[in-house]
């Protein structure tokens, strides 16, 4: 049986890429690229691929996340080809609807086999992802934050930038910065929205 797939990614030297190395398997036909999430949202309704092949990080419009929430609420299987592997990504993606996680540095055989899958409704991960997810379902303990790293996760729920942070708990910038790079190192995010978002799901804010 022939997989039909749509891929979306915004960079066209990975397009080309994935569009040669899919060529390669017999069972698999590419019937369209995008190259933003809105355009692979539109291909996608009009398409109606087995599989989409989704990035994560799209530059302008709406991100890969969006767009595959509303793939999968049409009803698609949607497969998550990034680079990104936070807790937060993970969490998003999956809440969205993906029916898979996969990291582009996995082998070709790896990416062949988690498209079959998913064409299958099955969930495919990779293995580091699937350890993320595994940690989670066993109830892993919520990461141990001090009072203060709690404060400024609080604030930063709310949007405040360090400075406004720093005035509103009567601290320095320096001390703010020093505390949100501990957050981020517990929470296993890079980002301010990432933290905001681990923190959300893990309910961590009051």
């Amino acid at each position: 049986m022939t997989i039909r797939i749509l891929l979306c990614d915004d960079h066209a030297v990975v397009r080309a890429g994935l569009l040669a190395l899919l060529g390669s398997e017999p069972t698999f036909d590419v019937v369209g690229e995008a190259g933003g999430g809105e355009e692979a949202v539109a291909m996608a309704a009009k398409l109606r691929p087995d599989v989409v092949l989704m990035d994560l990080q799209l530059g302008p419009g709406i991100d890969g996340v969006e767009a595959t929430r509303r793939i999968a609420a049409s009803g698609l299987h949607v497969l998550v080809l990034t680079t990104y592997d936070t807790d937060a990504d993970i969490t998003r993606a999956v809440d969205a609807g993906a029916t898979g996680y996969l990291l582009k540095a996995e082998r070709p055989e790896e990416l062949f086999a988690a498209i079959h899958a998913a064409s299958q409704g099955r969930t495919a991960l990779s293995a580091p992802v699937a350890g993320r997810v595994m940690d989670r379902m066993r109830g892993a303990a919520a990461p141990a934050l001090t009072a203060r790293e709690h404060d400024i996760l609080g604030q930063l729920s709310r949007g405040l930038s360090n400075r406004e942070i720093a005035r509103a708990l009567f601290i320095s910038e320096a001390t703010v910065k020093t505390h949100l790079g501990r957050i981020y190192a517990k929470l296993g995010v890079d980002t301010r929205s990432g933290a905001v978002a681990v923190a959300k799901e893990q309910r961590l804010l009051t």
